[in-house]
């Protein structure tokens, strides 16, 4: 299947937003409408299925099970300058897996300068008693250490970003161009 968005994003650091993010986050609501329509035009619907697509309204569970409708939601995000949550998200999930101690440690504290810490250049919208609590866990980091913040995070994304991402004109043509195939 061909690619839907551009090359992954670096979810460890090296290809870090360096803007003031809340200036570029009020560019306005007709960039985001010319970006979403561009973004809907340039992506390929080869190998997606009307119903696939359609579950992805079930709920943001589904949509983040299924690795196209991941892709299209992360490019959504992308489009809106607030693609930080899903990517600390997915790095989470990722470093839930991780076994070796010493790897773990190194990660936990690349996950907290790039997304946790105050001022951090990917920082995520959590309160600060969660902040604490993973200073806290950090001076012994285990894969549950980030889990609080990434419940938040999850919240967030589907009470905001994910009802946004389904009314988007980047859904709407994409369920119409696949519609439309059916069809044909």
């Amino acid at each position: 299947m061909p690619s839907l968005v551009p090359a992954p994003l670096d979810l460890w650091g090296q290809n870090m937003e360096t803007g003031d993010k809340k200036t570029e986050r009020n560019r306005g609501a007709s960039l985001r409408s010319q970006s979403h329509s561009r973004s809907a035009q340039a992506l390929s619907t080869d190998g997606l299925c009307l119903e696939e697509m359609l579950q992805w309204s079930d709920s943001l569970e589904r949509l983040l099970s299924s690795k196209c409708g991941m892709k299209i939601f992360q490019a959504f995000l992308k489009s809106e300058f607030s693609d930080e949550n899903l990517e600390f998200w997915l790095v989470c999930e990722e470093f839930k897996k991780i076994k070796h101690t010493f790897r773990l440690s190194s990660r936990a504290k690349k996950i907290f300068k790039s997304y946790v810490q105050a001022e951090a250049p990917r920082e995520i919208n959590i309160d600060h008693k969660t902040r604490e609590l993973i200073r806290w866990n950090m001076k012994t980091p285990s894969t549950t250490c980030f889990i609080e913040a990434q419940k938040i995070v999850f919240g967030l994304m589907e009470k905001d970003s994910y009802p946004r991402f389904l009314k988007s004109d980047l859904y709407r043509t994409l369920l119409n161009s696949t519609s439309e195939s059916v069809t044909v």
